[in-house]
């Protein structure tokens, strides 16, 4: 009997044992299954906060390339605006200088009959010293430039324009002994196709114009053409110094003295041409000129005193 009982009390012992290594077992592969996944909910997170940050940084990055866009977009407005606060202050500066209220003068560099290659380093010229100008442009046979048949000359238009240069109506053609002057209706005809040609080409409405050879050369036409250019909201503005390249012009002493002699007014507007190499050369002497006689040199713009309005 006592033997009975102790074979009993040593199987439920091994089975007690049996048991506790089960639920080892059990327990062990339990704990290893929590930790894997533990460590993969970990890996999850980690990578599921990597991904935040990635998606922040690319709507960080979208944000800026939004804002880079809008910027872009209203790109044209924002220089607008610039100009206009900046034509505003040259009148009120005009006004001053009529008045006698102020030592500054200003300067308008005015070039005609253009564009040209050349156009290109008088634009360099000007960026060098930061300066703007005023372009009389012209259309006629400009799709291959005068002084490089190779290149067509259109491209400067828009060129002239981007570099924050006043671009203005010379007529189309530019034809003094052409037909040009028969009749108010037939110059009139030739500012409005190079307005539109320079809208065409550089999104820009010109609003200034000035007369091929001068507003004399209109002769009797004068007044009627001054009268059709007031009905379409346009000046039209001649020139009060020059250095003579627009004549024959045979060195740069000539055309300095006669720049320098030319300069003699608190406002002036400078006529050149931009196909002269002559003008080309002496064009840094001469702005600086300018500025060492307390002259600010600026483009021309509609409301200035300097443009005809009747």
């Amino acid at each position: 009997m006592e033997k009975n009982t102790r074979k009993i009390g040593t199987i439920v012992i091994i089975i007690l044992i049996l048991l506790i290594l089960v639920l080892l077992f059990f327990a062990f592969n339990f704990y290893n299954s929590y930790i894997n996944k533990n460590n993969e909910y970990k890996e999850l997170n980690d990578k599921y906060d990597q991904l935040v940050l990635n998606n922040n940084q690319l709507l960080d990055k979208q944000k800026n390339i939004n804002d880079e866009l809008d910027r872009l977009v209203n790109i044209d407005d924002n220089i607008s605006n610039i100009k206009k606060k900046v034509f505003e202050l040259a009148s009120q500066l005009e006004q001053k200088i009529k008045n006698g209220e102020s030592d500054v003068k200003i300067a308008y560099l005015t070039f005609d009959d253009g564009p040209y290659y050349l156009t290109y380093d008088y634009l360099d010229v000007l960026d060098r010293y930061g300066v703007k100008a005023t372009f009389f442009t012209i259309g006629f046979q400009k799709t291959s430039c005068y002084d490089n048949a190779s290149y067509d000359c259109t491209k400067l238009y828009k060129e002239i324009v981007d570099r924050g240069h006043t671009i203005a109506n010379h007529t189309y053609s530019h034809a003094i002994f052409f037909g040009l002057y028969n009749s108010v209706d037939s110059f009139m005809k030739q500012v409005e196709k190079h307005e539109n040609y320079i809208k065409d080409l550089t999104g820009v409405v010109t609003n200034i114009v000035r007369f091929p050879g001068g507003v004399a050369s209109a002769g009797r036409l004068k007044e009627g053409i001054k009268s059709a250019l007031k009905e379409k909201k346009y000046g039209w503005v001649d020139w009060t110094a020059i250095d003579g390249d627009g004549g024959d012009l045979r060195s740069t002493n000539e055309a300095w003295e006669k720049f320098t002699k030319s300069i003699n007014e608190d406002i002036e507007v400078v006529l050149m041409h931009d196909y002269s190499s002559i003008t080309l050369s002496i064009l840094p002497k001469a702005i600086e000129y300018l500025q060492e006689n307390n002259y600010i040199i600026l483009p021309l713009f509609y409301e200035s005193v300097m443009i005809n309005k009747i």
